[in-house]
């Protein structure tokens, strides 16, 4: 059974950065589309990046241009750089490919 572990969430102030970790116990990476979603609070959970195996990337416009999704294949990890943090971007975070998600990681954005 692959199992997904996130790591590197935390608090941050508003304007600050975070970088979470994905690491898959299996080499599946390579193959398939990884993504990661985030579920604030009371609210559904929303896809917030995506990289193919081929390496291409797509984000909503709520993250584009603030966080960069990408892949080390050699560690079977995928990371999400996330910057220019803002107070709404406080959720759980979850890495999922297939079927198969993550327990999910907090980050907390607040002064």
């Amino acid at each position: 059974q692959v199992q997904l572990v996130e790591s590197g969430g935390g608090l941050v102030q508003p304007g600050g950065s975070l970088r979470l970790s994905c690491t898959a116990t299996r080499r599946i990476f390579v193959i398939y589309e990884v993504a990661w979603y985030r579920q604030a609070p009371g609210k559904q959970r929303e896809l917030v990046a995506t990289i193919t195996s081929g390496g291409s990337t797509n984000y909503p416009d709520s993250v584009a241009g603030r966080f960069t999704i990408s892949r080390d294949n050699a560690k079977n990890t995928v990371y999400l750089q996330m910057n220019s943090l803002k107070p709404e971007d406080t959720a759980v975070y979850y890495c999922h490919v297939l079927t198969l998600w993550g327990q999910g990681t907090l980050v907390t954005v607040s002064a």
